[in-house]
């Protein structure tokens, strides 16, 4: 007679399949319309066609793949590494220096996370416009850098951070910015991890603070033009789940490349 344990655990691991069937289909379907012609893929084929290498060669036709990339990648790149170095500062400072503005400061800026983009887009799109920032690319990383979640997710991180490392530190003389980039920033090097993972792909999927604000084929970035080639009055949906899956290939590989250390920095693991 089966025993109720293994009910139970038959019963977990059919549950995890049926997740991850659907978490892994939009993609393998994405990759299997990939290789169909628009019209096999709008009459519903899921198998594999022979339109791939037209697919393929039209995207790069239609598209500059280069500079969509480079415009993308530059602006990931370059938000991530601001975004990481403003917020780690402010959630190391938050836990570390005490004073009785602290927390009033600190709940304000958790109440930011209260207000949908939608009722700042205009006063940012007015703040880009006076300082000449309308289709550029700093338009779209500067209201990303001082992150409230990101500040947060380092604040209480940074409640592991053993402070008898900081005492001993200031008793060998060490100033406070060569604690921070000496011996706070490689403990708490799994905690950056997460981090990178997170903002990265935040700042390579944005798409409607872009479509607000760049305004030129030059600036654009990959994910507006998936999303006009998918607007077109007859799009060409092989090419569309083309231009998919290279805009996915990216954020793939760094959550691969760093899972390890994003699993270990949500858990708020300090080495």
């Amino acid at each position: 007679m089966i025993s109720s344990r293994t009910l139970a655990t038959t019963g977990q691991y059919l549950f995890l399949g049926v997740m991850a069937f659907l978490s892994i289909f939009p993609f393998v379907w994405m990759m299997i319309s990939a290789t169909n012609s628009s019209i096999d893929i709008m009459a519903g084929k899921v198998g594999f066609g022979s339109a791939l290498t037209t697919n393929v060669t039209n995207f790069f036709t239609l598209v500059d793949v280069p500079l969509v990339f480079w415009n993308s990648a530059k602006v990931a790149v370059l938000a991530t590494v601001l975004t990481l170095v403003v917020s780690s500062l402010a959630g190391y400072g938050f836990e570390m220096f005490k004073s009785k503005w602290r927390d009033r400061i600190y709940s304000l800026i958790l109440l930011t996370l209260m207000v949908p983009f939608a009722a700042l887009m205009i006063p940012l799109f007015m703040l880009m416009g006076s300082l000449k920032l309308i289709n550029t690319h700093f338009a779209i990383m500067l209201p990303t850098i001082a992150s409230a979640f990101i500040i947060f997710y380092f604040r209480q991180s940074t409640k592991a951070f053993p402070t008898e490392l900081r005492d001993a530190a200031k008793i060998d003389g060490l100033k406070e910015w060569q604690i921070f980039l000496y011996i706070y920033v490689p403990v708490m090097r799994s905690t950056y991890a997460a981090a990178i993972v997170i903002v990265f792909m935040t700042n390579w999927n944005n798409y409607l603070w872009p479509l607000i604000v760049l305004q030129s084929n030059e600036t654009k970035t990959i994910t507006l033009v998936v999303s006009s080639l998918a607007s077109a009055y007859y799009p060409d949906f092989g090419v569309v789940m083309i231009g998919v899956i290279l805009a996915t290939l990216p954020t793939l590989a760094i959550f691969f490349v760093m899972q390890r250390q994003f699993v270990q920095g949500m858990l708020g693991s300090v080495k």
